[in-house]
């Protein structure tokens, strides 16, 4: 196929694949072609979900995903302290190793020529033709601020990173991985063992344990120098819109999000646990911001099962209750 979706997820993501896959069904066409990369053998309800659409599969492929499983153990093998402290912390063999798996979209075998990968915590609002475009001039496309903020992206306290990127690139050229645009044949076997070499010889030190495959794929893209397109740093300032809920000034309209008069191009629920979304889908009052837009698009096609509160609003990040840090404190399981 020529150009698809790919998105990551299993069956505790349920309900924010579910309206994602709505949002791209109302926002950027209901023929795209989607494929949920299984995340674990977790997905009983997301094969019942796939089903009920055409335009939707699923690849659980265990052959495929081994060789980036293996690729990204090998990376943090060559990480001076990565392996020993994720041990200790009773991790097995890396940090998140399913969210390696969306990687599979580059191999030269894959489903899509060219692919937008989405994050499951994410809505579409708007036809994404202008991403897929931008493919015919470069290799790697995305669409936000990452770059002021690189510490979730690099280890910014390692000498050695100036040493193999400039400040300008990480000041320009790094991303958020929950969005981006690509294409088949990127990053194979011969590039991966290149890759390989420079981290055993100590530029793994620049990587960010906390978001092992972020900063993976940003290494990647950086250290091969990959063509790269951000249209937040291309878009002029009055057509460039965020993606984050953490932005407050968002307007929503008719089941579309609006940054300062334009259509977002997606919505990022970054920062969310995936929990708050389903205690919400059970009942809870919980508010979250723009939750009335992740509803709107969950319960598109079920209406009747959208959640009636009945209960007395509370924030997500408001503070625990004297109850509840009491039962903390004494070892009692509270169900928050």
């Amino acid at each position: 196929m020529k150009n698809g979706i790919y998105t990551l997820a299993n069956d505790v993501v349920y309900d924010q694949l579910v309206a994602l896959l709505n949002s791209i069904e109302v926002n950027a066409g209901k023929d795209i072609p989607v494929c949920v990369i299984a995340y674990n053998d977790q997905v009983d309800k997301v094969k019942e979900e796939v089903a009920s659409r055409k335009n939707v599969t699923l690849l659980e492929n265990p052959e495929i995903f081994a060789r980036w499983e293996e690729f990204s153990l090998q990376v943090w093998q060559s990480h001076p302290t990565a392996i020993k402290l994720w041990q200790e912390q009773g991790i097995k063999k890396f940090y998140r190793v399913g969210e390696n798996r969306r990687y599979c979209a580059f191999d030269s075998d894959s489903l899509f020529e060219k692919f937008i990968y989405l994050d499951a915590d994410t809505l579409v609002m708007q036809p994404l033709d202008f991403i897929f475009e931008q493919l015919e001039n470069q290799d790697f496309v995305v669409y936000d601020f990452q770059y002021k903020d690189p510490t979730h992206i690099f280890n910014l306290k390692s000498s050695k990173l100036l040493e193999i990127f400039t400040q300008q690139q990480i000041d320009s050229e790094i991303f958020c991985s929950g969005f981006y645009a690509s294409k088949r044949g990127m990053f194979l076997a011969e590039q991966r063992d290149w890759l390989l070499s420079r981290l055993n010889e100590g530029e793994s030190d620049v990587l960010y344990m906390s978001a092992p495959n972020q900063s993976v794929l940003n290494y990647m893209r950086m250290r091969t120098n990959t063509s790269f397109y951000n249209f937040a740093l291309n878009l002029p300032p009055q057509e460039a819109t965020g993606n984050s809920v953490t932005s407050e000034h968002f307007e929503v309209k008719d089941g579309i999000v609006y940054d300062k008069g334009n259509r977002l191009t997606y919505i990022h629920y970054i920062g969310l646990s995936s929990k708050l979304f389903n205690r919400v889908c059970e009942g809870e009052n919980i508010i979250f911001p723009y939750r009335d837009i992740f509803l709107h698009y969950r319960y598109l096609h079920e209406p009747e099962k959208h959640p009636q509160f009945n209960s007395k609003p509370k924030a997500y990040d408001a503070p625990p209750s004297f109850t509840t840090r009491v039962l903390r404190k004494l070892g009692i399981p509270t169900g928050v």
